[in-house]
């Protein structure tokens, strides 16, 4: 099955390069395509938070993973499969970031922490709804902490 999907925003960010830590003072704003109507974002501004769906467009087709890898490619951290990871290098290349919302301006949302470089395509906008969180505790692996240690520390 083939399914094409148009991006609907792109990401202004001073970030131009992908990096593994730092995101923790990222701001950045996502204005909406000029054919998209504005009145899309209407009522964001009620929110606290949006989940943003966006294509890491820097990954080059070769670098793509469909199997397992060691998490950042360090032998320390065992060997998981790419759906058991964040890594950028996915098959469809999509990311999925949880926001904070600073402002709205007419077609342009401005938030916090999301982890896109500057002119990425954004997929789609959600907002986030307590009743979408997980309903019960969340668990992960060791390894997966020690990775996130620096990923939202202030640059």
């Amino acid at each position: 099955m083939q399914a094409t999907v148009e991006a609907i925003a792109f990401v202004s960010a001073a970030r131009v390069v992908p990096e593994d830590d730092n995101w923790g003072d990222a701001r950045s704003t996502i204005t909406l395509i000029d054919s998209m109507d504005e009145s899309a974002l209407d009522g964001i501004e009620a929110f606290s938070h949006v989940e943003v769906l966006f294509l890491f467009h820097a990954v080059a087709q070769e670098k793509i993973v469909t199997g397992a890898r060691h998490p950042r490619n360090n032998p320390d951290w065992p060997k998981v499969g790419i759906f058991a990871q964040r890594g950028k290098n996915r098959p469809n290349r999509i990311g999925s970031t949880i926001c904070k919302i600073l402002e709205r301006s007419g077609r342009s949302l401005v938030v916090s922490e999301l982890d896109a470089i500057d002119g990425t395509p954004v997929l789609d906008i959600k907002p986030v709804m307590a009743e979408f969180l997980p309903r019960e505790a969340t668990r992960q692996p060791p390894w997966s902490t020690e990775l996130m240690a620096g990923y939202w520390r202030k640059a």
